[in-house]
């Protein structure tokens, strides 16, 4: 069972000049473990992104320039034993734009990062199809990715992020752009797939309703610079895969006063910070 720590991480992005540095991250400490759900939640700007992104090594310690001055001013990420320093199979990401090739199909789409890897055709296309099938579409393996719906297009995204059986997947906002049926679900369906593979999750949003029923955890960042300021260990998304009925979850009277609890506790920061930048419930 492997584990990420983020240890006492702090990030400076500079500016042009000396004084227009920005702090992104301060001191900032975290553990997932296999079977977690963290979900992270916190004003625009407060850095959920930048987290994401050391973690899935896309800001990391390099000797050129332009890669180098991003790197953690402090502390550092492991996964396993290892020092996170760029990008890895370990590592599946799911952007809040899906990020496929447009001129491959489905299937082709999610055996990639296999083909890059070297795998034989016969093996990757079976991987592709077993996670293809997980996520709902596998009566649409030659489908062209223009064909497709935004909740379908994030299905395959899902399942191209599965397909090198990383240990964590990372999610970025991934239902932002859908509409709200079809963001319910996909809510769902990440769950059951969360409850079938046991991997670690670490995902983003601004919707407090989306934190509190994906999350295992839950934790709410400060407005800049970043810190974790509060921690929830949550059960609405076990309550759902027993009981399969995402509605009265969301409508229960525990559910609603957290979220007021946390809504509360966001736009407190919000007007400590002076940022009018209203989130969505």
């Amino acid at each position: 069972m492997e584990t990420l720590n983020v240890s006492n991480v702090n990030l400076t992005y500079p500016g042009l000049y000396s004084d227009q540095a920005v702090i992104a991250l301060k001191g900032v400490n975290l553990e997932i473990k296999s079977g977690d759900f963290v979900v992270a939640l916190g004003a625009s700007g407060c850095g959920k992104t930048t987290l994401l992104n050391l973690m899935a090594g896309f800001i990391a310690p390099s000797a050129g320039l332009m890669a180098g001055f991003m790197a953690p001013s402090a502390g550092e990420i492991t996964l396993g034993e290892r020092r996170i320093t760029g990008p890895g199979a370990d590592r599946g990401v799911v952007f809040q734009k899906h990020a496929l090739l447009p001129w491959l199909n489905v299937i082709d789409n999610t055996e990639f990062g296999l083909k890059l890897r070297g795998v034989d055709k016969a093996t990757r296309r079976e991987v592709a199809k077993r996670n293809l099938a997980l996520v709902g579409l596998q009566d649409f393996h030659r489908h062209m990715i223009y064909h497709l719906s935004g909740g379908m297009q994030q299905r395959v995204g899902i399942a191209r992020a599965l397909t090198c059986d990383p240990a964590m997947l990372l999610m970025d906002e991934p239902m932002a752009a859908l509409d709200a049926l079809t963001r319910e679900t996909i809510q769902e369906l990440l769950l059951k797939v969360w409850q079938l593979t046991n991997k670690m999750f670490f995902f983003i949003t601004h919707s407090v309703e989306e934190a509190l029923f994906l999350g295992s955890r839950l934790i709410v960042m400060s407005p800049r610079p970043g810190r974790i300021t509060h921690t929830y260990e949550l059960d609405f998304n076990k309550r759902f895969l027993e009981n399969g009925n995402a509605r009265a979850i969301k409508s229960s009277r525990d559910f609603i006063d957290m979220r007021e609890q946390i809504l509360g506790i966001i736009y407190g920061d919000e007007r400590q910070s002076g940022n009018p930048e209203l989130l969505h419930a």
